[in-house]
Parts: structure tokens; sequence; C-alpha cells
């Protein structure tokens, strides 16, 4: 795998990112078929299906994750930094997060084109729409 040959899927639904007070515990909504939970001292972040997340809940809504296909070996140097480079220059913010296998960047729904966009222009390819 090389930084300038990667595939991205979008995944199929649009997604929130919740904050939570540290000490509660990982809610029952936090479902879909992207879900991660973290914890640090000073909150507990979730990020699943939008539409399980009460709207009593402080979060951003709306985000469309993008994820490259494969492993990422987590001896990769740069990676990030390269995919982040090309959505801010094309004036795109990025929530990233990162599990075992890979990497998903996660960016507003408003901003699914300028992201596709960008990342074919430095050399990937993105698999899949805009999730309704």
């Amino acid at each position: 795998m090389t930084a300038t040959s990667l595939e991205f899927a979008v995944h199929g639904e649009r997604l929130a990112i919740a904050r939570l007070v540290p000490d509660v515990a990982a809610p029952e909504w936090a479902r879909g078929g992207f879900v991660t939970v973290s914890r640090t001292a000073a909150e507990l972040s979730v990020v699943c299906a939008q539409e399980h997340v009460p709207a009593t809940v402080l979060q951003e809504r709306d985000r469309v994750a993008l994820g490259i296909r494969g492993i990422v070996p987590m001896t990769t140097i740069g990676l990030l930094a390269s995919l982040c480079r090309a959505l801010a220059d094309a004036g795109v913010p990025v929530f990233v997060i990162s599990t075992f296998d890979t990497d998903w960047l996660l960016v507003n729904a408003r901003d699914f084109t300028a992201a596709r966009t960008a990342l074919v222009a430095a050399g990937h390819t993105v698999r899949g729409e805009l999730p309704a």
C-alpha cells in the first residue's frame, strides 16, 4: 500500500460525533454499522449512526466516513499527514479515527464532494456515494 494509490470506501450511514461526560457508561444508543467509543479523563466521545443519538446529547451530525480499504500497517509514516494536507488544502475539516487495521476520515456531508475531489486529485480512488 502506498500513499499515492489508496482506495477509500464510503460508509453507508450518516454519522454523529457525540460528547458525554467522562464517567458515564458507554450508552446503549451507540450502535449502527460504524461505532467507536473513546474515553479520556475529560470526555467520552461516541461516533455512531446519527439516527440513534438522542437530540439532547451534544453532537456534530451529518458526518460521512471514508475508510482506507485494506490494512494500514502501524509502522506507516506520514500517511494521515498527507491525506489531511490534501483535505486542508481543499478547505475540508476532517475528524480522523484509526482502528487496528485502518484509518477513517470523517467529513461533513456538505464537504463530501470537495473531499472526494481532493482525494482523487491526490491520486486516490473513492468508491461509494454520499449516504442519504
